[in-house]
């Protein structure tokens, strides 16, 4: 089970009928610095963990513009050479939307590894 892809795909879906919430389940701590990544980018709203026991639940509010999220697996592999290749495969255009990866410093969006001169692992899309 994915836990990142069923998160976004639950997004997703809120989005398209409308929703102005999600509720994503089970919560992680990767879910947890994609939300922040897709708040400081403004795709999602304020968010909040609900603990109930088990593994909890974030309560997401929506923004309104994610069109498409989805995961990247397998999980590739992506030099500092190599970003505009996954852009154009992923992104429908230069400069629309975001690839999230996980570097050696965290959790980051494609543009700033790239200022930071960095690879890692791809681990999902939103735009």
């Amino acid at each position: 089970m994915d836990t990142l892809a069923n998160a976004l795909n639950c997004l997703k879906v809120a989005e398209t009928k409308g929703r102005t919430q999600a509720k994503i389940r089970p919560a992680s701590k990767t879910i947890r610095e994609v939300l922040l990544l897709l708040q400081a980018q403004g795709y999602v709203g304020e968010f909040k963990f609900v603990d109930d026991g088990k593994s909890g639940e974030f309560i997401v509010t929506l923004a309104g513009k994610i069109n498409d999220a989805g995961a990247v697996k397998p999980r590739f592999a992506v030099s500092k050479k190599t970003w505009e290749k996954f852009e154009t495969r992923f992104l429908p255009a230069k400069g629309v939307g975001i690839l999230v990866v996980s570097t050696p410093q965290g959790i980051m969006s494609h543009s700033q590894a790239q200022e930071k001169n960095m690879g890692g692992r791809l681990l999902c899309f939103v735009y």
